[in-house]
Order: C-alpha cells, then structure tokens, then sequence
C-alpha cells in the first residue's frame, strides 16, 4: 500500500526551524501502514529535512553551525546570476539534503527518544511550502 499527504507550512525563512513530527505521525496513524517506511520530501531546492533534539540550544547550534559552513554574507555565483541573494540557501539545502525515510513497525515511527524530523527553510525570506509524506507497506 502506499499513502500520499502534505504538510502546508508558511516559513520566516532564513534557516527557520519547525518540528514537523506531530504531522508526520499523523499521516502514518491515518494511513493504517502498520510496518513499512514514511518518506518525507522537500521539493524545493532552498529547504531541507533531517532529525535532531528539538529544543533551543540544540536549534541554536544548528543555525549557527549552518551560517559558519555556508555563510550568508558572502559572494556566491548563483546570486550574480539571478540576483536574489540566496545562494547560500541553495548550498546548504544541498548539504542537508531534501528528504528523509523513518521505518514504520507496528505503526510507529522508529524515532529515537529525543530525535524529532524537522523542516529547514534556509531561503532569505518568508515562503509558503508544501512537504510530501509518503507512507509505504502492509
């Protein structure tokens, strides 16, 4: 069986961090996988998924470890391009990576204890996004 669903987010943009668990565990429950896999997908090439302890230091240090690898003020050639200024946002999207797959046993989510699957936003300005769950298995 497989189930599609979306999560609508509205962002603030520059590397804006959302813990998106609660609705990704939504779609599992509704979709009556007991045992399989939930893929979560960005299709944007400014955003990214991954896990981590959702509380503020641990976002904090993420922000922060994000503007000291890929810096926000210098010059990128995607910006002399188009001129939008995001072209730190393009490489650290790339860096993060656009999806992620969480096995589903007994119709949980395998997470660990303290590990939550947020949505980064890393574009320099407020969008609109539409995250794709998809839920595979039996």
């Amino acid at each position: 069986m497989v189930k599609t669903d979306y999560i609508s987010l509205d962002t603030r943009g520059n590397t804006h961090v959302i813990d998106i668990t609660r609705e990704v565990e939504s779609a599992v429950r509704e979709s009556g996988v007991k045992n399989g896999i939930v893929t979560i997908f960005s299709p944007s090439s400014t955003s990214g998924i991954t896990t981590i302890e959702y509380e503020s230091g641990a976002i904090s240090d993420l922000r922060e470890m994000f503007e000291r690898v890929v810096p926000s003020n210098i010059d990128y050639r995607h910006n002399l391009r188009w001129g939008d200024g995001n072209g730190h946002s393009h490489i650290r999207a790339s860096l993060l990576g656009a999806g992620f797959t969480v096995p589903v046993v007994n119709g949980s989510m395998t997470l660990g204890t303290w590990q939550q699957l947020v949505f980064i936003d890393f574009d320099n300005r407020p969008r609109h996004r539409r995250v794709v769950v998809q839920i595979v298995g039996e």
